[in-house]
């Protein structure tokens, strides 16, 4: 039995759905590893090894994938019980190719063995979510990277309850339901080269983390703002990740802060920005997202962020 599940009444420190899959780690050409990867679950299960009470709210299919990410998120001490298995889906899996000689990486979706395109994500549905609600009313922090009604309807969810909601989508599919998300969202986190143009004019009451890839990122506050240069890192292997790891920081030390909704502010968040980005910038010498956990484990991990 895990340690949370004995306690119903426990406060849970990070709920969150969205991008969560089996990377398939190809290191020039050769495939090295497989591990729960995308940026959800890449920031559930680091912030689950760093002692975090963490509740993934997830569609996944009744095989294989869906078992080797489950025993991934258990092992790492996260509550799995709302972790849903469908028996007519197949779990989300994704192909990451790392040149190592370069340090540069991409990905597509193309099985490598037989050619044909790898199953993608699937939101929550309104039966799953309605059964994550006891976890959704009680985290402090809420985490989503992927929109749809479900999970708007969760952000909403959490944002009345007091929760702390952490949105970083990658891409806007539908204005509408963006525009909703942003009513319910305290910290906005996006990639300039992917979403800046789109949100340059916007102007939101929440705070936003804009990133700009390996220069750093700045951080916005109504009419406050405030530049990060990233940390140099001494080895750089694999970028990937690293934006997920600033905001594994961030909110690790937001929690460490008991920062709630009422007392956010961007001039706050330095010291977890800084943090975040010391590990973002250590985990760069290690193959695949979250290499630096699996090479030295999660103590390291915290006291890069001490």
């Amino acid at each position: 039995m895990h340690p949370f599940e004995a306690q119903p009444h426990t406060r849970i420190d990070v709920a969150g759905t969205g991008f969560t899959v089996l990377d398939r780690i190809f290191e020039d050409g050769t495939l090295g590893d497989e591990a729960l990867g995308g940026s959800c679950g890449n920031v559930l299960v680091s912030l689950a090894m760093l002692q975090r009470c963490v509740a993934p709210v997830l569609a996944l299919g009744d095989d294989q994938v869906a078992e080797r990410l489950i025993y991934e998120f258990a092992e790492a001490g996260a509550i799995t019980d709302y972790i849903n298995r469908r028996p007519n889906l197949r779990s989300p899996m994704l192909n990451h190719l790392l040149d190592t000689l370069l340090g540069k990486h991409d990905f597509n979706s193309i099985c490598h063995e037989t050619n044909s395109k790898h199953p993608g994500y699937q939101t929550i549905n309104q039966l799953e979510l309605e059964s994550a609600v006891p976890a959704i009313t009680q985290c402090r922090f809420f985490y989503a990277d992927r929109l749809s009604e479900s999970v708007l309807d969760a952000m909403r969810t959490a944002h009345e309850a007091g929760a702390v909601v952490y949105f970083e989508p990658s891409a806007i599919e539908e204005d509408s339901l963006f525009d909703q998300a942003i009513e319910s969202t305290s910290i906005l986190k996006y990639s300039v080269d992917r979403l800046g143009e789109r949100l340059s004019q916007s102007n939101f009451d929440c705070i936003r983390i804009v990133t700009h890839s390996a220069a750093g990122l700045e951080v916005r506050d109504r009419s406050w703002t405030r530049w990060f240069a990233s940390k140099p890192a001494s080895v750089v292997k694999d970028t990937c990740g690293s934006g997920d790891m600033v905001s594994v920081g961030l909110i690790d030390w937001l929690l460490t802060h008991h920062q709630s909704t009422c007392e956010l502010a961007g001039e706050a968040l330095a010291d977890g920005i800084i943090a975040g980005q010391r590990l973002a910038a250590e985990n760069c010498a290690y193959a695949g997202a979250r290499g630096l956990f699996k090479e030295h484990g999660a103590e390291y991990a915290r006291q890069i962020l001490a």
